[in-house]
């Protein structure tokens, strides 16, 4: 998209007078040279934002730097890779990061919240049903949540993987108008700044990124994402009707009155059930099942569900509930679903009728290997009039 294109909707502009935004922040914006903590970068952003929340806008802040703040007290000099050392700094730190955060924005008479999540958080229905109302009361009295995943439990199997996806579902969680995700880099570009790359102001679909070279974490050590999961986060926010905006911590202020800073990703798709977010970006397949060609056209061409009928066969270890991929005979992935059955009930039920099924083994055999309101087409075909999946 060229620096003169037009932006369609309300674009950018539309943040100066959003009732209710997500703001991300990263762990490179918020540390020192030292690899601590920055009070002077923490408190410059809590001015930012509470100037806003005090101008009327509901803020929810997804913050890094818990195990960035934790690395000091426990005598290690960079961020560990050792899942259980980050879980030990994460303990530590999370609670010295609130600690400042409440002191900053003490300042302009604004109380914050802290709010851990898990996976499991913003996928089980009952969790996501508590975490939606919880969230809500908090901004209806007048709070500012801040939100971090809860790194001190969560293991490889469950994690978000990097704040910035999660930032993009607890804006949809909340039904944000707008996400704005900030790091050290002013805005997306066509390649390697340095090397002379322009600006894009502005992804209105992902043809717009074909070509382009998006860079991975930085090397300051505290952080676990980059451009690379910025774009991925902002392509979530997107694709389920929230419009994002990329840029630097340095640019809040000016992305927040809706100049034209950083990179705009314009809203393109729908609101969408938020499991089925993490389905197709996040979630970790642990099987999986090999369709005919009948059962590939049933789910990516008509939106069914599947049947144990059109399953020719199993591959991986999973319980009932876990994500699987479906893919056809040649390999092709074409959906993503959470299956009904695990990995050692489905073989003898393979290529049978599910009335057959339930016959000879009870009631409980007659549901589907996967329904359709627990499934995401990867592979789009056209959906048939009159259905609209789950609400």
């Amino acid at each position: 998209m060229s620096e003169g294109s037009a932006e369609p909707g309300p674009g950018r502009a539309g943040l100066a007078t959003a009732r209710r935004i997500v703001v991300k922040v990263g762990s490179s914006s918020l540390t020192s040279v030292s690899g601590g903590i920055s009070d002077t970068a923490l408190v410059g952003l809590a001015d930012v934002l509470a100037e806003r929340r005090l101008a009327g806008t509901e803020v929810i802040l997804v913050s890094s730097g818990a195990i960035a703040a934790g690395l000091a007290p426990l005598g290690l000099a960079r961020r560990p890779a050792n899942l259980s050392t980050q879980q030990a700094a994460a303990s530590v730190g999370q609670g010295l990061l609130m600690a400042r955060y409440s002191r900053a924005f003490a300042v302009h008479g604004i109380t914050v919240s802290q709010i851990l999540l898990t996976a499991d958080d913003l996928v089980r229905r009952s969790h996501y049903a508590n975490a939606h109302r919880a969230m809500e009361r908090l901004l209806n009295f007048g709070v500012v949540p801040i939100v971090n995943e809860n790194d001190t439990v969560a293991s490889h199997e469950i994690r978000f993987g990097d704040n910035d996806r999660l930032a993009a579902l607890v804006a949809h969680l909340v039904k944000a108008e707008a996400l704005v995700l900030l790091s050290d880099v002013d805005s997306l570009y066509d390649g390697p700044p340095s090397a002379g790359a322009s600006r894009l102001p502005l992804i209105t679909s992902a043809a717009d990124l074909e070509g382009v070279t998006i860079g991975r974490a930085g090397a300051s050590g505290v952080g676990t994402g980059g451009m690379q999961t910025k774009v991925e986060a902002a392509m979530i926010a997107s694709s389920s009707g929230i419009p994002a905006l990329v840029t630097s911590t340095a640019n809040a202020s000016a992305a927040l009155r809706g100049d034209d800073v950083g990179t705009w990703f314009t809203a393109t798709g729908k609101r969408q059930p938020i499991r089925l977010l993490w389905l197709a970006h996040l979630a970790r397949v642990l099987g999986t099942l090999v369709l005919d060609d009948g059962a590939v056209q049933a789910v990516g061409e008509r939106r069914r569900s599947l049947l144990p009928a059109g399953v020719l066969g199993i591959s991986g270890a999973f319980e009932a509930g876990d994500p699987v991929q479906l893919v056809s005979r040649d390999g092709v992935v074409v959906a993503r679903g959470l299956v009904n059955y695990g990995s050692t009930e489905l073989p003898p039920m393979l290529g049978r009728s599910t009335h057959d099924l339930a016959a000879e083994l009870g009631a409980g055999y007659e549901r589907s290997v996967v329904h359709v309101n627990d499934l995401v087409v990867l592979r789009p075909g056209p959906a048939p009039e009159g259905h609209h999946g789950d609400r």
